[in-house]
């Protein structure tokens, strides 16, 4: 079973996490995660700290010689932008963000004490996490991506393209979006949200691609994959709604229409013709392709900042402006990839079991033997 914990503050000095339960075994380049990083802090609309920020990866235990040998792996991110014993308190709490919840969860009468921790910036541990997890699942010939597949009210046109097509297609994505003319448009309406000093969001789909069938549980309502991912995704600091597979059409439909029909051919084995389901059913994976989208609302810190109170006085004010993103869609795609590969990598542990990675591929060999695939 893996588990992981993160630790640290948004500019306090560092980012931590333990990642527990890694096989031993395990091949590991340090560049493997810090591109992961970067890929993070890219994308159109993100906002200064992306500039100051060079995210690297220090892995301070559970490694010899850049193999894993099966115990805890440390993790550390330094920060630069390290200031947080200079910072002003925060009394006009942001609709839209943890502010005003965590000052009366807690009693706190500053509102930074809750913003350091809410911040996206812990996701950058999720994200060199997710990029172990990512490394072991190559070992089984599963591979993750996300793109984006709406920006504000701007829809890309990608839901026909195969795995390998999508990869082509944003290489070279500003905004990691394989409809190159959705793109334009969104750069434009995320050009335009500068300008009014306003937010974006949007939606992004992440794709598991030669994900066994078998992963997840239908027997147990704690181990449906289906709700383990929505869960993770859900996880994410500004998502707001999950779908799996096409389920919003789906919803439409009737069921004659709705559900991926089953077929067998001598080439090809068992098939589906459409993977309306996501790749999911009854909990479980079905052996199509893996469809999880997240929805993203825009970012609650408007350089414009919307109406508040003041937390001691009571009396209206404006929001505070923190330093910000526009749209960081691209990017909660890269974390919703991490979360889906620890995702992914607990539920083949779990089912696979072992501490080595031989011992862990040879059952997974064995097993695929006996449904002939």
């Amino acid at each position: 079973m893996l588990r992981f914990l993160t630790s640290g503050e948004s500019h306090g000095e560092a980012l931590a996490g333990i990642l527990e339960g890694m096989p031993c075994g395990v091949k590991i380049d340090i560049k493997d995660i810090d591109s992961q990083l970067k890929r993070r802090q890219s994308g159109y609309g993100r906002g200064n700290r992306m500039k100051i920020e060079d995210d690297h990866s220090r892995i301070l235990s559970g490694l010899i010689k850049d193999i894993t040998i099966g115990s805890p792996i440390a993790i550390l991110i330094e920060n630069k932008d390290f200031s947080i014993d200079k910072l002003l308190p925060i009394k006009n709490p942001r609709p839209g963000h943890a502010d005003l919840a965590g000052i009366l969860k807690y009693g706190f009468k500053d509102a930074r004490l809750v913003l350091e921790r809410a911040s996206a910036r812990e996701t950058a541990m999720r994200v060199a996490i997710g990029a172990l997890c990512k490394v072991f699942l190559t070992e089984f010939n599963i591979r993750i991506l996300s793109h984006v597949i709406a920006i504000g009210a701007i829809d890309a046109m990608a839901g026909n393209l195969k795995f390998n097509e999508i990869v082509k297609k944003t290489a070279d994505s500003r905004l990691n979006c394989a409809d190159s003319n959705a793109e334009k448009l969104m750069i434009e309406e995320i050009d335009s949200a500068t300008k009014k000093k306003d937010t974006l969001g949007g939606v992004f789909e992440v794709i598991v691609d030669g994900a066994p069938p078998g992963l997840g549980s239908y027997a147990h309502s704690d181990r449906r994959l289906d709700a383990l991912l929505a869960g993770g995704i859900m996880s994410i600091q500004a998502i707001k709604a999950v779908e799996i597979g096409g389920a919003v059409d789906v919803a439409r439909k009737l069921g004659s229409k709705a559900h991926d029909e089953i077929f067998y051919s001598a080439a090809k084995g068992i098939y589906r013709k459409t993977n309306n389901a996501g790749g999911i059913e009854g909990g479980v994976s079905n052996g199509e392709d893996i469809i999880i989208r997240g929805y993203m609302k825009p970012i609650s810190t408007l350089m414009e900042g919307l109406n508040t109170i003041d937390i001691a006085t009571k009396k209206p004010v404006k929001a505070c402006t923190e330093r910000s993103d526009v749209c960081a869609v691209p990017s909660a795609g890269v974390i919703g990839e991490a979360v889906v590969a620890f995702i992914i990598a607990n539920v083949l542990l779990e089912k696979f079991g072992g501490d080595n990675i031989v011992d862990i591929k040879n059952s997974y060999e064995t097993y695929l033997s006996r449904i002939n695939l």
